[in-house]
C-alpha cells in the first residue's frame, strides 16, 4: 500500500512541528536549568564567603576582648585574696559579651582560681579538658577543637596566656560555647534551615560538624564529604556534590583561617532546578492552542495541495479517452501557483516557529498598550510577597467598554485602551507598575505604598478621564479596587480576589468609583 500525497504532507508537516517544539522546549529547558545551577552555585559561594568573613571578624574580636581582660587579671594573680575579683571579672566577660556560656581563670597548672557562673563550683579543680590543656601546652590566644567538657557538654574553648610583664606564664584566661545551646554560631550564621532544604553548616579542621540547624547532627563525622576535605585544607569555591546523606546538593564553602573552621551552604540540585521543570510546564500548556491550530492547518493544506494534483493525475490517466486538454491547460497555471502555496506553508511553518519562540522566552510586555502583561505583574507580586516587601494593588477596568466597542468598532476601541495605559503611567509614580490584566481590565502595582496612596492614586486616575475626551469622542469612565499587602492579605491570589471584589462593587454600586478592601477580618 502506497501513502497518498495528502498523508505524506501531513506526516512531515506534523513531524517538523513536533520535532521543533520538543526541540525548542528541550533546549530552553537545559539552558535554563544550567543558569539556575550556576547561579546557585554562585550564591552559595559568595554567601559562605560572607558567613566567613563575619565570623573570622567576630571571633578575632573575642580573642581581643579577653586579651584586654587578661590584663587587668594578670595584676591579681599575686593576691592570694583576689578570688573574689576574678570571679567577678569572668562573670562580666561572660555576662557582657553574651558569647560564652563559661568562663574559666586557671593556673599554669590548670587549677581553676576564677569561675562563671559560680554555680559550676569548680574553684580549686584543676582542669583536664583537651581545651585546658590544649590552652597550657600551646600558651597563645587560640581556639581549640570540639570536644566533650567535664560538664557533658560538647563544646569549644577559646582562650588568651596569662603572660607577666617579665614574660612568665601564669595561666590562661578562656571560655567556653556550648555547641548543643544557643550559641554566638546561631546569633552570627542566623537561620538558614528552609522548607526547600537549604542550610549552613560548619565543620572543624577535622571534618567534625560544630554547628548544624539540626542539632543531633553536631560532632558527626562528614570528612569523607568532597566539600568538608576541600575547606578544611584552607579551600573556598563551590560545587556540585552528593552530600553524606546521599542527597545531590550544590554547594558554596568557605574556609576561616583563624579557627581552621569552614562555612558550608548549600542547597539541594532538585529545589534549585525545580522552576525549569514548570517553566517547561507552563510552555507546553500555553503553547497547546497553537498546536491545535497547527494542526488543523496541516490537515486543511494538506487536502488543498493534493486536490489539484489529483486532478491533474486524473487527467492524464483519462487523456487518451477524453480530450482534456483545455482543462490540463488550466491545470498547467496551477503549477506557478503550488509553489505559491508551497511557499505559503513553509511561511506558515516560519510563522509558528516564531510564535512557540515567543512562548518560549516569556515576552513581558502587552503588545497594544506597551504595559506590563498578567505574567510580568505576578512575578513582581510574587517577588515582594517573598521579600515582605508592603505593597498595594488598584485593579481598574474601563465601564460599558463592550459599548464602545459596538458602537465605534474595535480599532477605536483599541485605541480607548492605549489611551488609558498612556494616562496610567502619566498617574503614578517612577516605581509603580501598570499592567494590563486581560481585555479592559489592567492593573496598577504601588510598592510600599499604603491603601490611602493607593486609593489617591486611583481617584487621580479616574477624575482624570472623568474629565477628558477619549479617543472614542466621549468621556469614558473607570471602576476601580483596592487592596494592600500585607493588612488585607498575604497570599496573591486572595489579595487579587479581594481587589476584584473591590471593583465589582464598585461596578454594581454606580460605576466611575472607587472602592477600597475594609480593614475588617477578610472571611477565607
Amino acid at each position: 500500500m502506497r501513502w497518498s500525497l495528502k498523508k505524506l504532507i501531513q506526516v512531515v508537516a506534523l513531524l517538523a512541528i513536533v520535532l521543533t517544539f520538543l526541540t525548542s522546549t528541550t533546549v530552553g529547558y537545559r539552558v535554563h536549568k544550567q543558569t539556575l545551577i550556576d547561579s546557585t552555585l554562585e550564591t552559595n559561594k559568595a554567601y559562605a564567603e560572607k558567613l566567613s568573613a563575619t565570623t573570622d571578624t567576630y571571633l578575632r574580636e573575642i580573642l581581643q576582648t579577653l586579651q584586654v581582660n587578661a590584663e587587668e587579671v594578670i595584676p591579681l594573680l599575686n593576691n592570694s585574696d583576689s578570688q573574689v575579683q576574678l570571679n567577678k571579672i569572668a562573670e562580666r566577660i561572660r555576662t557582657q559579651t553574651s558569647t560564652f556560656n563559661s568562663v574559666a581563670i586557671a593556673s599554669p597548672e590548670g587549677m581553676v582560681i576564677g569561675i562563671s557562673p559560680p554555680s559550676l563550683d569548680l574553684i580549686g579543680e584543676r582542669l583536664t579538658s583537651l581545651g585546658a590543656e590544649q590552652a597550657m601546652k600551646e600558651r597563645k590566644p587560640l581556639i581549640s577543637h570540639p570536644y566533650m567538657g567535664i560538664t557533658g557538654e560538647f563544646l569549644i574553648f577559646i582562650s588568651v596566656p596569662l603572660i607577666s610583664e617579665d614574660g612568665v606564664y601564669r595561666g590562661f584566661l578562656g571560655g567556653a560555647i556550648y555547641l548543643n545551646q544557643p550559641n554566638i554560631l546561631e546569633k552570627i550564621l542566623g537561620d538558614h534551615f528552609y522548607e526547600n532544604g537549604s542550610y549552613v553548616y560548619v565543620v572543624d579542621g577535622k571534618g567534625t560538624l560544630i554547628y548544624h540547624q539540626l542539632k543531633d547532627r553536631l560532632n558527626d563525622d562528614v570528612s569523607e564529604n568532597q566539600v568538608v576535605q576541600k575547606v578544611v585544607a584552607g579551600g573556598s569555591g563551590a560545587q556540585a556534590i552528593v552530600n553524606t546523606k546521599g542527597i545531590p546538593m550544590l554547594a558554596g564553602y568557605s574556609y576561616i583561617p583563624i579557627a581552621d573552621w569552614g562555612i558550608i551552604s548549600q542547597r539541594p540540585i532538585s529545589a534549585a532546578v525545580a522552576p525549569a521543570k514548570s517553566m517547561v510546564l507552563e510552555m507546553v500548556w500555553k503553547s497547546l492552542p497553537l498546536l491545535l491550530l497547527a494542526f488543523f492547518l496541516v490537515w486543511f493544506l494538506s487536502k488543498k495541495i493534493a486536490l489539484p494534483l489529483q486532478k491533474l493525475a486524473y487527467y492524464t490517466e483519462t487523456s487518451t479517452k477524453t480530450d482534456h486538454k483545455e482543462k490540463m491547460e488550466a491545470v498547467s497555471d496551477w503549477y506557478y501557483e503550488a509553489k505559491q502555496l508551497k511557499g505559503a506553508m513553509l511561511h506558515s511553518l516560519d510563522y509558528f516557529k516564531t510564535e512557540m519562540n515567543y512562548f518560549i522566552h516569556q515576552s513581558t510586555t502587552d503588545p497594544l498598550t506597551k504595559l506590563m502583561n498578567r505574567r510580568s505583574m505576578d512575578d513582581y507580586v510574587k517577588e515582594w510577597i517573598e521579600n515582605q516587601t508592603p505593597f498595594s494593588m488598584i485593579i481598574l477596568d474601563i465601564d460599558k467598554f463592550k459599548r464602545v466597542n459596538d458602537t465605534y468598532g474595535h480599532a477605536v476601541g483599541d485605541e480607548v485602551l492605549i489611551y488609558l495605559a498612556n494616562l496610567m503611567q502619566q498617574a503614578v509614580r517612577k516605581d509603580d507598575i501598570c499592567c494590563r490584566y486581560g481585555g479592559e481590565e489592567f492593573v496598577i502595582l504601588l510598592p510600599k505604598a499604603d491603601k490611602v496612596r493607593a486609593f489617591l492614586t486611583a481617584e487621580r486616575l479616574r477624575e482624570k478621564l472623568e474629565s477628558t475626551v477619549s479617543p472614542c469622542g466621549e468621556v469614558v469612565t473607570i471602576s476601580s479596587g483596592v487592596a494592600a499587602y500585607p493588612v488585607h492579605a498575604d497570599h496573591p491570589a486572595r489579595l487579587i480576589e479581594l481587589a476584584d471584589r473591590c471593583l465589582y462593587e464598585a461596578k454594581r454600586t454606580g460605576r466611575n468609583r472607587t472602592v477600597v478592601v475594609s480593614d475588617e477580618p477578610q472571611q477565607k
